[in-house]
């Protein structure tokens, strides 16, 4: 069955599984929903617990024979199966189907994958999986949830902190969830329970955050200058390749001017956005990014983008002088702001 994360809780209060699937990317949320698998399972007798990696050597009949061996005391165990690429192979899959179908109910088995893609996520054995087991899809905490997660994660430690305070640890610490946890746990560390101060947050909280490249494109379709400043410089900081970051901002220039092209020739949006695909929560920032563009401002974006290019290639160009991610916040800064 599937289950959300904030009912695990609740669940493990009532019963124990035998089979527990947990499929995330947010490493912190996986790492700590494991965690109170294994609590509850050690509270119901299940003191020993294997572990079984998946790498390239590992032999599928490891897991056959984890699941059938008796415990060294005879005891009910954990048996943990990790598979790092989400990749288990033609025969991994039949594997996983196979250990599905005939659980050991003296034991309990929690599997840990990384989110998985759209065409793994159809694939025989995860079907077998979500069917048998406990199945736990944690999804990224994206910044528009991370002010919330971060006002929940206080609470649960007994302090509160104004939007401005909890606004400030979002901007340091996004893309890095790890660092937010270990950030909020120091807050509880050097401040009493109660409201904290925004001078307190401010002092105490570092700068830790992640940019992701790809991300960069929703502080430019949402409008948010601000947001869109803070992460050029972070990417830039930390190294990133300069051309990746233009790749994936001209790329995104390029699908708003064929969406606006489209409707400017009576096109239906609906049938461009998934000409283009355009879906989920990148057609939320998409439409409103359109409304506000003219087609003129798209068609200059792009050619900006190309002449950006030729300055990251050591090509002399008459449009831009000076650094080439200068230009390409200048760039940035146009789209968000119409």
């Amino acid at each position: 069955m599937q289950l959300r994360l904030d009912a695990l809780d609740a669940h493990l209060a009532k019963s124990l599984g035998p089979l527990y699937v947990i499929t995330s990317d947010e490493h912190l949320l996986a790492l700590e929903a494991a965690d109170k698998i294994r609590k509850a399972a050690r509270a119901q007798g299940l003191s020993e617990r294997e572990v079984l990696v998946v790498e390239r050597s590992f032999k599928w009949g490891e897991l056959l024979a984890a699941n059938q061996s008796q415990s060294l005391f005879g005891e009910r165990k954990l048996i943990e199966l990790r598979i790092p690429t989400g990749k288990p192979g033609k025969d991994g899959g039949q594997a996983l189907q196979n250990y599905a179908a005939s659980l050991n109910p003296d034991n309990v088995t929690l599997i840990a994958l990384p989110k998985l893609d759209w065409q793994t996520q159809k694939s025989a054995w995860v079907a077998a999986l979500q069917q048998a087991a406990v199945y736990i899809d944690i999804p990224l905490v994206e910044r528009p949830q991370l002010p919330a997660w971060i006002g929940a994660r206080l609470a649960a430690q007994g302090q509160s902190a104004d939007r401005q305070s909890i606004d400030f640890i979002a901007d340091r610490v996004e893309g890095n969830l790890l660092a937010a946890h270990q950030e909020i746990q120091k807050l509880a560390l050097l401040h009493p329970e109660g409201k904290l101060s925004f001078e307190q947050v401010q002092d105490a909280v570092l700068n830790v955050a992640r940019y992701d490249v790809f991300k960069l494109n929703e502080a430019m379709l949402s409008g948010d200058a601000t947001r869109l400043v803070r992460m050029i410089e972070g990417l830039k900081g930390e190294g990133e390749a300069l051309p990746l970051v233009l790749w994936a901002m001209a790329e995104e220039i390029r699908t708003l001017l064929k969406i606006k092209a489209g409707t400017a020739q009576g096109k239906a949006i609906g049938m461009l956005f998934k000409e283009n695909r355009v879906w989920g929560q990148r057609e939320r920032l998409v439409e409103p990014a359109l409304r506000r563009l003219k087609l003129s401002t798209l068609q200059g974006a792009l050619q900006e983008a190309a002449q950006i290019d030729k300055m990251v290639k050591g090509l002399r160009t008459k449009a831009f002088a000076g650094d080439a991610w200068d230009a390409l916040l200048q760039l940035g800064l146009k789209v968000a702001r119409g």
